[in-house]
């Protein structure tokens, strides 16, 4: 047996009553939630009304501490109104094809149950024990009702059939798999046999309340894991924290709100779902463990092969980001860095002003601005899968297409200007109101380049040579703070889906005649991408 408080006549008879009510708004929800397609005349306003009625009558019932007679004659007025609107609604459900009337007969049941306990409050027999409303035991439900073979499954413990119905259904309607016990010790029994992922569990029962369930997981470690939610009508908080201490993962009143429910059954699966996992992992672990020490007559041959590839990635990343070198190694060699043609789009940006605020700051202060935009550079270079062709102080050249192709270079090339932009934005605020006026800009350019391994014995460079490295690099050297130029090319390319601003034709250093520029304001939002506008420009 359970080690349920001792209660009183009075309180017994206000959790029954607190009961009906709550079963007259749970089947109330239900049916204004899903009302169907043919939806009779005056249904939802009798359904609503009955509803608010419930609630009104069951907090006039906890008001009733003492009773006195005006609050149970207000009580009354309140369960007469409840019981018109109920009428209302079985009246008005015989339109209906689907099985309303057998919820309505529910609701119509409890509000006639209800008054009938109300006169307990105003005897003055309180001691008397209260008789036991006869149930009928469950034989079918909790059998017939499996888990799917993917499915969670919930286990509702509650002695009245009513909240039994209730939560079932809620829960079943939110994909659950769900078994039914309507006491202690028949839930006991069920997860004995039975695989289940959450319990919901009633304080108060016959035979075995919630208490001595508590007590009895904690001495079954199998029991222990699974997660359970309190489920009761009491208003004792004391009650709550004694079902917390016992070993209670949550705690839901009743009435069920249908979004507490769902949240909190979520809640307490999901941390069960991370137990399960992490013991998986450490299965796992130990498996994987077992497996290395059979491997250990090959370590030798394995510690050889990854000596070779950490010389061979040591060298490649002299001149590529970690990601290309190990393509080339994977590629099986050397052949992917012989000079070849190939279509690219180059991005040069660097820092404007930066050659002044270097003569007149700190060089503690110097090499903190740098810091901070290297590693902005080499978190977009990463993420847009970019390779460095050259990283200079307070500049950088990247280029997209080679050696790891992709299909639209260009576009690429702005998404990572324009992410770069908005990052250096805020990085160049937070300079100047320390008073270091340094600025950043960006040049883009998209054509065919000469590409492949420069350099001489010992230190070599993954170079390109031609035209459009120049473009973009002078292009670069003409944009202000926070504008991105682009070439005519790079424009064509990515005009679907860019905003630019044409800012004319350009006299730049080493071409013979002027050289038509883009300045890209933002991305397109008809693309799926925010529009981004430029920063500040000086």
């Amino acid at each position: 047996m359970g080690e349920a408080a001792p209660v009183t006549t009075a309180e017994s008879v206000r959790h029954d009553v607190r009961t009906e009510l709550n079963q007259v708004v749970g089947y109330g929800e239900l049916l204004l939630d899903d009302p169907g397609a043919d939806v009779p005349s005056g249904w939802t306003d009798a359904l609503e009304e009955a509803c608010a009625h419930a609630r009104r009558a069951a907090a006039a019932v906890d008001d009733l501490d003492p009773p006195t007679p005006i609050g149970i004659a207000e009580l009354e007025v309140l369960l007469d109104r409840l019981a018109d609107a109920v009428r209302r609604a079985r009246e008005t459900a015989g339109a209906k094809r689907d099985g309303a009337t057998i919820d309505v007969a529910r609701m119509e049941e409890a509000t006639t149950s209800a008054p009938q306990k109300i006169g307990t409050f105003a005897s003055s027999a309180y001691r008397q024990p209260v008789p036991e409303r006869p149930g009928t035991r469950l034989g079918s439900r909790a059998s017939a009702v499996a888990p799917d073979a993917n499915g969670q499954v919930v286990l509702v413990v509650d002695d009245d059939e009513g909240n039994r119905d209730l939560l079932a259904r809620r829960l079943e309607r939110l994909g659950y798999s769900v078994i039914v016990a309507e006491d202690g010790a028949q839930a006991l029994g069920v997860l004995e046999v039975e695989s289940v992922d959450l319990v919901l569990l009633d304080v108060r029962m016959p035979v075995l309340d919630g208490f001595g369930v508590l007590k009895q997981r904690k001495e079954h470690e199998r029991l222990r894991n699974i997660p359970v939610v309190m489920i009761s009508s009491d208003s004792d908080i004391d009650r709550v924290a004694r079902c917390v201490e016992m070993g209670a993962d949550d705690y839901l009143p009743k009435p069920f709100d249908p979004v507490l429910l769902h949240a909190r059954v979520k809640a307490c699966l999901d941390r069960k779902r991370l137990c399960d996992k992490e013991k998986e992992l450490f299965v796992q672990v130990q498996r994987q463990s077992a497996e290395l020490q059979s491997l250990k007559t090959d370590l030798e041959e394995r510690v050889r092969a990854q000596v070779e590839e950490i010389g061979n990635l040591a060298r490649l990343r002299r001149f590529l980001s970690p990601q290309l070198a190990d393509l080339v190694v994977s590629a099986g060699g050397e052949d992917i860095l012989r000079s070849h043609r190939c279509e690219i789009a180059v991005l040069f940006c660097d820092l404007r002003g930066f050659t002044s605020f270097s003569e007149v700051a700190e060089p503690e202060e110097v090499m903190d601005v740098l810091g901070q935009f290297h590693r902005a550079i080499g978190d977009f270079t990463h993420e847009f899968g970019a390779t460095v062709g050259f990283f200079a102080g307070d500049g950088i050249m990247v280029f997209f297409n080679d050696p790891i192709p992709c299909p639209d270079p260009a576009e690429k090339a702005l998404r990572m200007a324009v992410a770069l932009r908005e990052r250096m934005a805020a990085m160049t605020r937070q300079w100047r109101r320390r008073g270091n006026e340094v600025g950043f800009g960006v040049g883009i350019s998209y054509g065919y380049a000469t590409i492949g391994e420069i350099g001489f014995h010992g230190r070599y460079d993954y170079g390109v040579i031609g035209s459009v490295v120049n473009l973009a690099a002078r292009l670069c050297d003409r944009a202000r703070h926070g504008q991105i130029l682009i070439s005519k090319r790079t424009h064509t390319a990515v005009e679907a889906f860019a905003d630019s601003e044409e800012v004319g034709e350009l006299t730049l250093e080493g071409f013979h005649g002027p050289v038509p520029a883009f300045s890209v304001v933002g991305l397109k939002p008809t693309v799926g991408a925010v529009a981004t506008g430029s920063a500040d420009h000086d």
